[in-house]
């Protein structure tokens, strides 16, 4: 395997898997001239949790309903263990599946809904209620077997569908937007139990979201869609550290964009970029006299003390600042690079914010990325 890029954590090891390896090759979705799905290609590597992440109309939807089987692509292949499954219909496929709104039986007990996929697969009694006792067991819902889903918290009955999508030890559990239809903090607390849930099942996950934070918690890896097409894809550190392209910057957390020009290069990892007239150093590639953008976390921008040094340093003054428990959020106006957002930890925190509060802003060379521009 693989080292990490330098400044990305390796992913904790996990108990040994009992899933299935998914390829989609060249999967294309049209709708009349419209394409829904453009050329994705991916590889989802046994007992991974995969997440397909982008905005609304990016596709994500689209491509996990051809990995079901709900949609034929108009052209590509989806291949389970290397074996093509494009033509196999859904139920031949034995995939779980978890949806958005539970889609539980209200008329059926939690014990009932859970045994519901055995029961169409004709499983003895005896073997289905030993199941279904796991199932529950495996989601803490061993007690609330005789209840009806209308008797259930959002968060119980979103455990209910996870079990009755695992009960019958599918080849790949996929999930629709599963947590959006809870609030905050719940919906906080099963991202958490979804992913030990995960470990201790050991098999091959596909999530959906549009959530940025619930993608970087709970997956191996992230593929980033936006307008049909996969713009990027790799582990959530690789991806919030080492963007590719503007939009994977912005929609996987916050950025300061600043345009900028290649100088030279600084070493194999390290570029110098010419912005607004200043020479500032940052990880990435790129020809002299390429144009670029430089992306910049706010939380990477440091307030120093008089003095203090660092790769690139900036002088400038805070116009805006608010308070948000963990952290300040400032707006610093420089008369080289414009406004820059930074956030700043309110524990011990060097500065007390005010308006109008001079401050020097300084950031090491590893923390701002050259980003390109994304394509049309």
């Amino acid at each position: 395997m693989a080292a990490p890029p330098p400044g990305v954590a390796a992913a904790p090891r996990r108990a040994a898997s009992v899933g299935h390896a998914l390829t989609l090759q060249g999967i294309t979705r049209l709708y009349g001239d419209a394409a829904a799905v453009r050329d994705v290609s991916l590889a989802v590597e046994s007992g991974q949790f995969l997440t397909l992440l982008g905005p609304s109309g990016s596709g994500k939807t689209t491509l996990l309903m051809v990995i079901a089987g709900f949609v034929a692509p108009s052209a590509g292949q989806v291949l389970l263990d290397g074996r093509d499954i494009t033509a196999l219909p859904p139920e031949q496929r034995e995939f779980g599946m978890v949806f958005q709104g539970y889609a539980l039986f209200p008329h059926m007990t939690v014990a009932e809904n859970v045994a519901f996929p055995l029961r169409v697969r004709r499983l003895g009694r005896a073997e289905r209620d030993a199941k279904v006792r796991a199932a529950l067991d495996l989601v803490q819902l061993g007690a609330l077997g005789d209840r009806r889903p209308a008797q259930l918290s959002g968060g119980q009955q979103q455990r209910v569908a996870l079990a009755r999508a695992l009960v019958f030890d599918p080849a790949l559990l996929l999930l629709d937007e599963p947590l959006s239809a809870l609030d905050r903090k719940l919906r906080t607390e099963l991202q958490e139990e979804l992913k030990a849930l995960h470990r201790r099942v050991g098999r091959t996950f596909v999530n959906v979201t549009h959530d940025q934070e619930e993608a970087l918690s709970m997956s191996d890896r992230i593929a980033i869609l936006d307008r049909g097409r996969l713009v990027q894809q790799g582990s959530p550190a690789e991806l919030y550290e080492r963007p590719a392209t503007r939009f994977v910057a912005g929609f996987l957390g916050k950025s300061n964009f600043l345009a900028a020009t290649v100088e030279a290069r600084d070493g194999p990892d390290f570029v110098a970029l010419r912005v607004s007239g200043r020479r500032l150093l940052a990880r990435g590639d790129g020809l002299p006299g390429e144009a670029v953008l430089m992306s910049l976390r706010p939380e990477k921008i440091g307030v120093l003390a008089p003095g203090a040094a660092a790769d690139n340093l900036v002088e400038g003054v805070v116009t805006a600042w608010s308070y948000g428990g963990a952290g300040y959020a400032l707006t610093v106006r420089t008369a080289e690079l414009g406004e820059l957002r930074v956030a700043l930890p309110t524990w011990g925190a060097p500065i007390a914010p005010a308006e109008g509060l001079p401050v020097r802003l300084g950031w090491s060379r590893d923390a701002a990325v050259a980003v390109r521009e994304d394509p049309a």
